[in-house]
């Protein structure tokens, strides 16, 4: 299983990690941490160091209760950052964390080799057609509502089930737009509760079924903290933990805020095989 990253394939055969860079004011870890360049490469830099095989950039918080930004204020915070990121690493595969099609359009033309896309296409109608455009891989993420709403009352009657025929109904409409690459993300935490998040875990492998790679985001996420009646400072340990039970359950990329304890699990995982 491999995907083509702008003339590099990625063998997803081994699992990969994904780096997360938040170009943002708010986002839940570390919203306003990494603002000026010289910041923004080292961080870059260090998870490269580290093993990240992506880089993830996002420029817009999505985290429950954030409102969308503007296409204007998304490109002010990405744009420059992707540059600089792109001339010091050329060779680093970034992905861009967007639900606007213009966001994409701009990214890739800097070098940016993924569209990461929490809204699979819902919340901007020219972004698949756009992502068919200039032929990059598409990420599409499960979310019941928007980042602003779906965590007020979440409800499924089968969350996997639900999940699933969404994932597979846009997947329809990607691949009949011409999207070659698609990786698929159940959106753990994005309007669920613990319950359907941890539901979703134990049955990941049944995603397979529709035969794409895929992404887990569980990095220090609400159903670690809430579980475990912790900060998201303090759950490393668990994010570790549920990246594990990803991967054993068919995880091809793990989407995290740190990037040596996910290499670490990846390596161990593949002591078993």
């Amino acid at each position: 299983m491999t995907i083509n990253c702008n003339g590099s394939l990625m063998d997803l055969s081994k699992p990969r990690v994904m780096g997360i860079l938040n170009l943002t004011p708010d986002s839940f870890h570390d919203g306003g941490k990494y603002t000026g360049i010289d910041s923004i490469i080292a961080h870059v830099e260090e998870m490269i160091f580290d093993g990240a095989d992506i880089i993830d950039i996002g420029g817009m918080s999505s985290k429950p209760g954030s409102p969308i930004i503007s296409i204007e204020e998304e490109l002010e915070r990405v744009i420059a950052p992707v540059k600089a990121i792109c001339k010091r690493f050329p060779d680093t595969i970034l992905s861009i964390d967007t639900i606007h099609a213009k966001v994409a359009e701009e990214a890739v033309a800097q070098g940016v080799s993924i569209v990461n896309d929490i809204s699979a296409g819902t919340m901007d109608k020219d972004m698949i057609a756009t992502v068919a455009q200039i032929r990059v891989p598409y990420i599409i993420m499960h979310m019941q509502g928007t980042p602003e709403t779906m965590q007020v009352a979440p409800s499924y009657q089968n969350v996997v089930t639900e999940v699933m025929d969404y994932l597979s109904e846009r997947l329809t409409q990607c691949k009949d737009a011409g999207i070659k690459d698609i990786i698929i993300d159940p959106g753990f935490g994005f309007g669920k509760t613990n319950e359907h998040n941890f539901e979703l875990l134990k049955r990941l492998s049944l995603f397979k079924m529709l035969d794409c790679p895929i992404l887990a985001g569980l990095s220090r996420k609400s159903m670690i903290t809430k579980t475990l009646g912790i900060k998201n400072a303090e759950a490393l340990n668990g994010t570790t933990a549920l990246n594990t039970v990803a991967l054993m359950n068919g995880a091809n990329i793990l989407r995290v805020h740190d990037v040596k304890e996910a290499v670490q699990v990846v390596r161990l995982m593949e002591g078993l095989h």
